[in-house]
């Protein structure tokens, strides 16, 4: 597996890491479906194999039964792996669930990782995250507790996510980021669009893409809305409904079309794409074969030429139609 350097604080991660979000635990309805503990616990472990040793986590998946899964997976295999995981959504300890805040204030920050060590069953977490900016911390606050945390060895490496360029200006001037999550693929460009992916590679602050697939669009498999199981929060999204749906597809066709010329699938292509920018996508699956298939478009060779052709199907401001979220989701990402 290829490697790279994620940021310029030291953390070496695979060309992939796996996004785990998709199996949040025995059973559990989650966004894209109901997903069984074996299928996680079996992709992890072929991840593993394949060099894919980079998992995302939260502890609001599940809520707190993704971390426990991947403590499961990952017995006796600590050291092998680099985990991140992510604090932000307030969840009730009594009842399990998440409460509707975000908070990123002190207290609750201490509160988060020691339950997210004790259901990773690690001492160490690689990478933290905030999942989501807490409107009323300032983020210079909360900088300084997970700087805190870095200094007593709880947490080796600090990440934010879904944030605007000014955020991470303020937070990287309290304490060196080494990594912003956020959905980048062919059809999410807004950092390119806003100039944030330059202001991360002039900081040294890498790029975790996540939904780099597009929420599953990008692999050329979803042929109608009716393809959406009924417990598949997608159903729900603007860009997967009506004609919504059909004009983003005709985009896939095109894409799908370079991908047959060399012989891989359209999804190993958008992968390939995004790695050949210099970025990091986690993209999740519940399916041994697709892990096997994502992880293949780390020995794909993409042309500046290729590159050209790709971008002048989805150019700049050419991103998906219809809005990445609904409601609340939407209105919790931080934009200048």
């Amino acid at each position: 597996m290829k490697t790279t350097n994620l940021g310029s604080q030291g953390l070496m991660v695979p060309s992939i890491g796996l996004g785990c979000m998709s199996f949040a635990g025995s059973e559990t309805q989650n966004v894209y479906g109901k997903s069984s503990e074996a299928d996680g616990i079996n992709v992890i472990s072929r991840a593993l194999e394949l060099g894919s040793n980079f998992l995302d986590t939260a502890d609001v998946y599940g809520p707190l039964s993704n971390e426990r899964l991947l403590a499961k997976a990952l017995k006796g295999k600590r050291e092998q792996v680099i985990i991140a995981t992510k604090f932000g959504f307030e969840i009730d300890d009594q009842t399990g669930l998440a409460t509707g805040r975000i908070r990123g204030d002190k207290a609750y920050i201490k509160h988060a990782v020691e339950r997210s060590l004790k259901n990773l069953n690690t001492d160490y977490i690689d990478l933290y995250y905030q999942h989501r900016l807490d409107p009323n911390t300032p983020i210079e606050e909360t900088m300084e507790v997970l700087s805190e945390l870095v200094r007593e060895g709880k947490i080796r490496y600090i990440g934010l996510s879904e944030v605007s360029a000014s955020t991470i200006k303020r937070a990287h001037a309290v304490h060196p980021l080494t990594a912003v999550q956020t959905e980048y693929s062919l059809f999410e460009r807004t950092l390119d669009e806003n100039g944030t992916t330059t202001i991360l590679s002039e900081l040294g602050i890498g790029l975790v893409a996540y939904s780099p697939l597009g929420r599953g669009f990008l692999s050329g498999e979803l042929k109608s809305p009716d393809d959406f199981g009924v417990d598949d929060s997608r159903r729900d999204l603007p860009r997967f409904q009506g004609e919504n749906f059909y004009k983003n597809l005709e985009l896939v066709k095109a894409l799908q079309a370079i991908a047959d010329e060399k012989d891989i699938t359209a999804s190993q292509l958008a992968l390939a794409w995004i790695i050949a920018k210099g970025h990091v996508p986690i993209p999740g699956t519940r399916h041994v074969k697709y892990a096997e298939q994502n992880i293949g478009a780390t020995d794909i060779v993409v042309s500046s030429g290729e590159m050209n052709r790709i971008e002048a199907i989805m150019p700049l401001g050419t991103t998906q139609v219809g809005a990445r979220y609904e409601g609340y989701m939407q209105s919790i990402i931080n934009e200048d």
